[in-house]
Protein backbone atom coordinates (compact mmCIF):
# COMPACT_ATOMS: atom_id res chain seq x y z
CA UNK A 1 0.00 0.00 0.00
CA UNK A 2 1.17 3.29 -0.63
CA UNK A 3 1.84 5.56 2.92
CA UNK A 4 3.36 8.90 3.69
CA UNK A 5 6.82 8.53 4.59
CA UNK A 6 7.67 8.47 8.02
CA UNK A 7 10.83 10.34 7.56
CA UNK A 8 10.74 12.61 5.06
CA UNK A 9 7.62 15.49 4.87
CA UNK A 10 8.33 17.10 1.56
CA UNK A 11 10.78 18.20 -1.10
CA UNK A 12 12.09 21.07 -0.55
CA UNK A 13 14.75 22.18 -3.26
CA UNK A 14 17.19 21.19 -6.33
CA UNK A 15 20.98 22.56 -6.55
CA UNK A 16 22.35 22.64 -9.92
CA UNK A 17 26.09 23.67 -11.48
CA UNK A 18 25.60 26.16 -14.30
CA UNK A 19 28.58 28.04 -16.04
CA UNK A 20 26.88 31.52 -16.14
CA UNK A 21 25.23 32.80 -13.05
CA UNK A 22 24.32 35.69 -14.08
CA UNK A 23 22.73 34.61 -17.30
CA UNK A 24 20.74 32.01 -15.02
CA UNK A 25 19.74 34.65 -12.51
CA UNK A 26 18.00 37.04 -15.61
CA UNK A 27 16.53 33.96 -16.38
CA UNK A 28 14.94 32.65 -13.20
CA UNK A 29 13.93 36.23 -11.64
CA UNK A 30 12.89 37.73 -14.83
CA UNK A 31 11.34 35.23 -16.79
CA UNK A 32 10.65 31.76 -14.70
CA UNK A 33 9.59 34.29 -11.82
CA UNK A 34 11.66 33.25 -8.88
CA UNK A 35 12.83 35.45 -6.30
CA UNK A 36 16.52 35.50 -5.08
CA UNK A 37 16.98 34.47 -1.18
CA UNK A 38 20.70 34.58 -0.72
CA UNK A 39 23.64 34.28 -3.07
CA UNK A 40 27.64 34.23 -2.08
CA UNK A 41 30.22 34.60 -4.20
CA UNK A 42 29.89 31.41 -6.22
CA UNK A 43 26.11 30.36 -6.12
CA UNK A 44 22.35 32.03 -5.77
CA UNK A 45 19.49 30.56 -3.92
CA UNK A 46 15.82 31.06 -5.60
CA UNK A 47 12.36 30.93 -3.80
CA UNK A 48 9.15 31.00 -5.41
CA UNK A 49 5.86 32.52 -3.35
CA UNK A 50 5.67 29.52 -0.33
CA UNK A 51 7.45 28.84 3.26
CA UNK A 52 10.69 27.17 1.79
CA UNK A 53 13.93 29.52 2.15
CA UNK A 54 14.61 28.57 -1.39
CA UNK A 55 13.69 25.68 -3.87
CA UNK A 56 16.67 26.18 -6.30
CA UNK A 57 20.51 26.73 -5.74
CA UNK A 58 22.37 27.37 -8.46
CA UNK A 59 26.32 27.31 -7.84
CA UNK A 60 28.62 28.24 -10.68
CA UNK A 61 31.02 25.70 -12.08
CA UNK A 62 32.64 25.43 -15.62
CA UNK A 63 31.49 22.94 -18.18
CA UNK A 64 28.01 21.82 -18.81
CA UNK A 65 25.09 21.94 -16.44
CA UNK A 66 25.19 19.80 -13.33
CA UNK A 67 23.10 18.69 -10.67
CA UNK A 68 24.80 18.64 -7.05
CA UNK A 69 22.18 16.97 -4.91
CA UNK A 70 17.85 17.28 -4.34
CA UNK A 71 17.06 18.34 -0.99
CA UNK A 72 14.35 16.60 1.39
CA UNK A 73 13.22 17.99 4.49
CA UNK A 74 13.01 15.41 6.98
CA UNK A 75 10.21 15.09 9.94
CA UNK A 76 11.88 14.76 12.83
CA UNK A 77 15.49 15.31 13.77
CA UNK A 78 15.76 11.81 14.93
CA UNK A 79 15.43 10.66 11.47
CA UNK A 80 18.60 12.03 10.37
CA UNK A 81 20.54 9.32 12.01
CA UNK A 82 17.91 6.57 10.84
CA UNK A 83 18.90 7.78 7.01
CA UNK A 84 22.48 7.95 7.79
CA UNK A 85 22.15 4.02 8.46
CA UNK A 86 20.10 3.37 6.43
CA UNK A 87 21.51 4.47 3.37
CA UNK A 88 24.61 2.68 3.99
CA UNK A 89 22.75 -0.85 4.87
CA UNK A 90 20.90 -0.05 0.70
CA UNK A 91 24.15 0.01 -0.76
CA UNK A 92 24.68 3.59 -0.84
CA UNK A 93 26.97 6.37 0.80
CA UNK A 94 27.27 8.81 3.31
CA UNK A 95 28.64 11.48 1.67
CA UNK A 96 28.80 14.19 5.00
CA UNK A 97 27.48 13.02 8.51
CA UNK A 98 24.85 14.83 10.26
CA UNK A 99 25.74 18.17 10.98
CA UNK A 100 24.97 21.76 10.95
CA UNK A 101 24.02 23.20 7.12
CA UNK A 102 26.37 26.09 5.99
CA UNK A 103 24.51 26.93 3.15
CA UNK A 104 21.90 29.85 3.29
CA UNK A 105 18.66 28.21 4.59
CA UNK A 106 20.61 26.65 7.90
CA UNK A 107 19.50 23.70 9.79
CA UNK A 108 21.19 20.17 10.43
CA UNK A 109 21.85 17.86 7.32
CA UNK A 110 23.57 15.13 5.99
CA UNK A 111 24.16 14.20 2.47
CA UNK A 112 23.66 10.62 1.00
CA UNK A 113 24.66 8.93 -2.55
CA UNK A 114 22.64 6.01 -3.78
CA UNK A 115 24.79 3.13 -5.60
CA UNK A 116 24.45 5.11 -8.88
CA UNK A 117 25.74 8.35 -7.18
CA UNK A 118 22.28 10.44 -7.27
CA UNK A 119 22.80 12.71 -4.19
CA UNK A 120 20.69 13.33 -1.39
CA UNK A 121 20.16 15.64 1.30
CA UNK A 122 17.91 15.83 4.11
CA UNK A 123 17.57 18.67 5.98
CA UNK A 124 15.63 19.76 9.43
CA UNK A 125 14.85 23.15 10.91
CA UNK A 126 15.64 24.74 8.36
CA UNK A 127 14.37 28.11 8.15
CA UNK A 128 10.63 28.93 6.33
CA UNK A 129 9.99 32.26 5.29
CA UNK A 130 6.93 34.03 7.23
CA UNK A 131 3.82 35.02 5.09
CA UNK A 132 5.29 38.60 5.75
CA UNK A 133 7.67 38.02 2.49
CA UNK A 134 4.37 38.46 0.33
CA UNK A 135 4.77 41.15 -1.05
CA UNK A 136 3.63 41.13 -4.39
CA UNK A 137 -0.09 42.03 -5.98
CA UNK A 138 -2.63 39.04 -6.16
CA UNK A 139 -2.58 39.23 -9.39
CA UNK A 140 1.48 38.87 -9.45
CA UNK A 141 1.92 36.56 -7.11
CA UNK A 142 -0.44 34.00 -9.25
CA UNK A 143 2.03 34.10 -11.92
CA UNK A 144 4.71 32.55 -9.57
CA UNK A 145 6.10 29.26 -8.35
CA UNK A 146 5.05 28.59 -4.77
CA UNK A 147 7.27 25.75 -4.02
CA UNK A 148 9.00 22.59 -6.04
CA UNK A 149 6.02 19.57 -6.73
CA UNK A 150 8.58 17.06 -8.09
CA UNK A 151 11.74 16.03 -9.34
CA UNK A 152 12.43 13.03 -11.66
CA UNK A 153 15.43 11.69 -11.81
CA UNK A 154 16.19 8.80 -14.42
CA UNK A 155 17.38 5.51 -14.01
CA UNK A 156 19.01 2.96 -15.79
CA UNK A 157 17.76 0.55 -12.67
CA UNK A 158 14.33 1.39 -11.33
CA UNK A 159 13.24 -1.18 -9.55
CA UNK A 160 16.97 -0.74 -7.34
CA UNK A 161 16.35 3.15 -7.07
CA UNK A 162 12.90 2.68 -6.17
CA UNK A 163 14.34 0.03 -3.58
CA UNK A 164 16.28 2.88 -2.14
CA UNK A 165 13.82 5.67 -1.94
CA UNK A 166 12.05 3.06 0.02
CA UNK A 167 14.36 1.73 2.08
CA UNK A 168 16.39 4.67 3.16
CA UNK A 169 13.67 7.64 2.86
CA UNK A 170 10.59 5.72 3.53
CA UNK A 171 8.99 6.94 0.53
CA UNK A 172 6.28 4.64 -1.33
CA UNK A 173 4.71 3.91 -4.89
CA UNK A 174 1.62 5.99 -6.01
CA UNK A 175 1.77 4.61 -9.44
CA UNK A 176 3.93 3.02 -11.95
CA UNK A 177 3.45 3.32 -16.00
CA UNK A 178 5.52 2.22 -18.31
CA UNK A 179 7.86 4.45 -18.42
CA UNK A 180 7.97 6.18 -14.74
CA UNK A 181 7.99 5.25 -11.28
CA UNK A 182 6.15 8.03 -8.93
CA UNK A 183 6.86 8.07 -5.36
CA UNK A 184 5.24 10.17 -2.47
CA UNK A 185 6.31 11.20 1.04
CA UNK A 186 3.16 13.40 1.80
CA UNK A 187 -0.43 13.91 0.57
CA UNK A 188 1.16 15.15 -3.26
CA UNK A 189 0.43 12.21 -5.81
CA UNK A 190 4.58 12.22 -5.68
CA UNK A 191 7.45 14.25 -4.70
CA UNK A 192 10.10 12.24 -6.87
CA UNK A 193 9.62 9.93 -9.84
CA UNK A 194 11.97 7.64 -11.51
CA UNK A 195 12.30 7.50 -15.12
CA UNK A 196 12.83 3.93 -16.42
CA UNK A 197 15.72 4.59 -19.33
CA UNK A 198 19.01 3.60 -20.12
CA UNK A 199 20.82 6.62 -18.33
CA UNK A 200 20.68 8.15 -15.22
CA UNK A 201 20.23 11.65 -15.92
CA UNK A 202 18.41 14.81 -14.21
CA UNK A 203 14.99 14.50 -16.25
CA UNK A 204 13.36 17.60 -14.85
CA UNK A 205 12.17 19.30 -11.79
CA UNK A 206 8.42 20.55 -11.67
CA UNK A 207 7.84 24.10 -10.16
CA UNK A 208 4.45 24.29 -8.74
CA UNK A 209 2.03 27.05 -10.18
CA UNK A 210 -1.07 28.62 -7.82
CA UNK A 211 -3.57 27.57 -10.75
CA UNK A 212 -3.73 25.81 -14.47
CA UNK A 213 -4.35 29.91 -15.56
CA UNK A 214 -0.73 30.67 -14.39
CA UNK A 215 0.67 27.12 -16.07
CA UNK A 216 -0.76 29.16 -19.45
CA UNK A 217 0.31 32.28 -18.72
CA UNK A 218 3.89 31.13 -17.71
CA UNK A 219 4.05 29.46 -21.32
CA UNK A 220 3.64 32.61 -22.77
CA UNK A 221 6.08 34.48 -21.10
CA UNK A 222 8.44 32.10 -22.07
CA UNK A 223 7.24 31.67 -26.04
CA UNK A 224 7.84 35.64 -25.58
CA UNK A 225 11.49 34.99 -24.30
CA UNK A 226 11.66 32.95 -26.88
CA UNK A 227 11.77 29.15 -25.17
CA UNK A 228 9.17 27.34 -26.76
CA UNK A 229 7.04 24.98 -24.69
CA UNK A 230 8.60 21.50 -25.92
CA UNK A 231 5.53 19.41 -23.81
CA UNK A 232 2.09 20.94 -23.53
CA UNK A 233 0.38 22.54 -22.29
CA UNK A 234 -1.88 19.04 -21.13
CA UNK A 235 -2.78 17.32 -18.13
CA UNK A 236 -0.94 14.00 -16.97
CA UNK A 237 -2.62 11.06 -15.74
CA UNK A 238 -1.23 9.74 -12.95
CA UNK A 239 -0.74 12.96 -10.61
CA UNK A 240 -3.88 14.50 -12.59
CA UNK A 241 -1.77 17.81 -12.97
CA UNK A 242 -1.73 20.67 -15.44
CA UNK A 243 1.39 21.01 -17.30
CA UNK A 244 3.73 22.45 -20.01
CA UNK A 245 7.79 22.03 -20.05
CA UNK A 246 10.69 23.80 -21.14
CA UNK A 247 14.15 23.72 -22.03
CA UNK A 248 16.03 26.22 -19.54
CA UNK A 249 19.55 27.81 -19.93
CA UNK A 250 21.96 24.96 -19.86
CA UNK A 251 20.01 22.27 -21.36
CA UNK A 252 17.82 22.37 -17.69
CA UNK A 253 14.69 20.92 -18.49
CA UNK A 254 11.99 22.22 -16.26
CA UNK A 255 8.01 22.47 -16.04
CA UNK A 256 5.50 24.61 -14.99
CA UNK A 257 2.45 22.42 -12.86
CA UNK A 258 -0.61 22.81 -11.18
CA UNK A 259 -3.04 20.38 -9.24
CA UNK A 260 -1.50 18.13 -8.25
CA UNK A 261 -3.85 15.06 -6.84
CA UNK A 262 -3.48 14.86 -3.07
CA UNK A 263 -3.96 11.30 -1.99
CA UNK A 264 -3.78 9.93 1.37
CA UNK A 265 -3.12 6.06 2.25
CA UNK A 266 -5.96 4.61 0.88
CA UNK A 267 -5.24 5.27 -2.63
CA UNK A 268 -4.42 2.18 -4.62
CA UNK A 269 -1.18 2.32 -6.83
CA UNK A 270 -1.64 1.71 -10.67
CA UNK A 271 0.35 -0.15 -12.96
CA UNK A 272 0.78 0.32 -16.38
CA UNK A 273 -2.47 -1.64 -17.57
CA UNK A 274 -4.00 1.06 -15.72
CA UNK A 275 -2.37 4.24 -17.33
CA UNK A 276 -2.79 3.62 -21.41
CA UNK A 277 -4.06 6.18 -23.87
CA UNK A 278 -6.13 6.49 -26.67
CA UNK A 279 -3.68 6.05 -30.04
CA UNK A 280 -2.86 9.57 -30.78
CA UNK A 281 -3.04 10.95 -26.99
CA UNK A 282 -0.22 11.39 -24.68
CA UNK A 283 -2.23 12.99 -22.04
CA UNK A 284 -5.96 13.28 -20.70
CA UNK A 285 -6.92 16.35 -22.65
CA UNK A 286 -5.83 15.46 -25.65
CA UNK A 287 -4.37 18.69 -27.29
CA UNK A 288 -0.79 18.26 -26.84
CA UNK A 289 2.00 17.07 -29.01
CA UNK A 290 4.55 14.47 -28.02
CA UNK A 291 7.25 15.60 -26.03
CA UNK A 292 9.86 16.98 -28.60
CA UNK A 293 12.93 15.52 -29.65
CA UNK A 294 14.76 18.14 -28.41
CA UNK A 295 13.11 17.43 -25.26
CA UNK A 296 13.93 13.86 -24.93
CA UNK A 297 17.65 14.62 -25.51
CA UNK A 298 17.93 17.30 -23.02
CA UNK A 299 16.29 14.67 -20.92
CA UNK A 300 19.19 12.55 -20.19
CA UNK A 301 21.92 15.45 -20.47
CA UNK A 302 22.36 16.65 -17.19
CA UNK A 303 23.76 14.37 -14.67
CA UNK A 304 25.01 14.32 -10.88
CA UNK A 305 28.50 15.25 -9.56
CA UNK A 306 29.76 14.93 -6.17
Amino acid sequence: MTHSSSRVSALRSVALNVPDLDLAEQFYVNVWHLDVAARSADAVYFKGTGPDHHLLALHKAEGPASIRCVTLRARELSALDVVAKAAVTAGGRVLSPVSKVSEPGGGVGLSVADPDGRIFQLVHGDELQSSEHHSHRADEARDKPIRLAHAVLNSHDVESTRGFMEAVFDFSLSDRTRIMAFMRCNSDHHSIALGDTDNDALNHIAFLMPDVDSVMRGGGRMRDAGYSIEWGPGRHGPGDNAFNYFIGPFGVVIEYTAEVEQIDDTYRAGQPSDWTWAPGRVDQWGISAPPSPKLKEAQKGVFFVS
